[in-house]
């Protein structure tokens, strides 16, 4: 198991960037890597609540963790801090024994530079899943998230990206 840790600036207050964390409609367009569709199956956003997301690849080549092209994920949030930071604790569906087990991915963001800093710490990875792959689908991701909250209303997520 290792540690990955990746870190985006984003134009947008805070506020909408959290919005954007909690969001089920949100997640669904910025919490995927390039060349995958997201599916959010289930989606309660407070500490206990539950979530089940599926990423399926867009190439019928794309192997997934847990069908054929296709990684489901569930699990619960742990902490939301309004603002401030989401930690879920998360585990592949998978019948694979390497691929199992709970991670846990820490969202912290901060004010900076009129914008937001957006942390992102995935602890509890795999061995089996190489750690620039996790390095890489959290940059497609982040770089999602931003084009979602940036150049929105003031307190308003793009209503065209939802």
């Amino acid at each position: 198991m290792y540690s990955t840790t990746v870190t985006q600036h984003v134009n947008a207050p805070r506020s909408d960037v959290y919005r954007a964390l909690i969001d089920p409609d949100a997640i669904a367009r910025w919490r995927v890597p390039e060349g995958m569709t997201s599916f959010v199956h289930e989606f309660e956003a407070r500490e206990g609540g539950s979530f089940r997301v599926s990423l399926t690849y867009d190439s019928p080549d794309g192997a997934g963790k847990s069908a054929a092209q296709t990684d489901t994920y569930h699990g619960r949030f742990l902490k939301l801090v309004p603002d401030e930071q989401v930690v879920e604790v998360f585990e592949f569906e998978t019948g694979d024994p390497a691929l199992r087990g709970q991670m846990t991915m820490t969202t912290s963001l901060t004010a900076s530079d009129g914008g937001t800093e957006v942390v992102i710490l995935h602890e509890g990875i795999p061995d089996v899943i190489p750690a620039a792959d996790n390095e890489t689908g959290t940059r497609m991701a982040l770089a999602n998230l931003a084009r979602l909250v940036e150049d929105g209303e003031p307190g308003e997520i793009r209503p065209h990206m939802l």
